[in-house]
């Protein structure tokens, strides 16, 4: 299953160059992210929410730029690798069906009283395994 948002992209995304600033790419992600968090898996979840998760790191793969402000880009996410404490979640950047950009980043459940990772619940697995890529 995959999880589709459209972002918006601001005049003020574009930088010297005349194309969305690299750094905007991962804003994309993040409020996509978040959506994802808040609609679906905070729902599903009731008790637990990936606002207890962090960035651990990301990575951007530039495929084709973003030359103009004032549209929608569609992101896609599906999630990669499920560990122990952590999940890949896959981000696909497009416009009308031409994929932009991929991104990728490495969510680590975090303990909020401790501030560090604690392993994924079983109902947490059941719930990322639905948007596991290769479903």
């Amino acid at each position: 299953m995959k999880y589709l948002n459209k972002q918006f992209v601001r005049w003020d995304d574009l930088d010297a160059m005349g194309h969305v600033n690299n750094a905007k790419y991962l804003t994309f992600a993040q409020e996509a992210r978040f959506l994802w968090a808040t609609e679906e898996f905070s729902g599903a979840m009731q008790e637990t929410s990936l606002i207890g998760m962090v960035v651990a790191r990301a990575e951007i793969d530039f495929i084709a730029p973003i030359n103009e402000g004032g549209k929608f880009v569609d992101v896609e996410i599906t999630v990669g690798k499920i560990g122990t404490s952590s999940f890949d979640m896959l981000f696909t950047i497009s416009d009308a069906g031409k994929v932009l950009a991929k991104v990728k980043t490495v969510q680590v459940a975090v303990n909020v009283e401790t501030m560090k990772s604690r392993p994924l619940t079983d109902k947490e697995r059941q719930f990322l395994n639905i948007y596991l890529e290769s479903n």
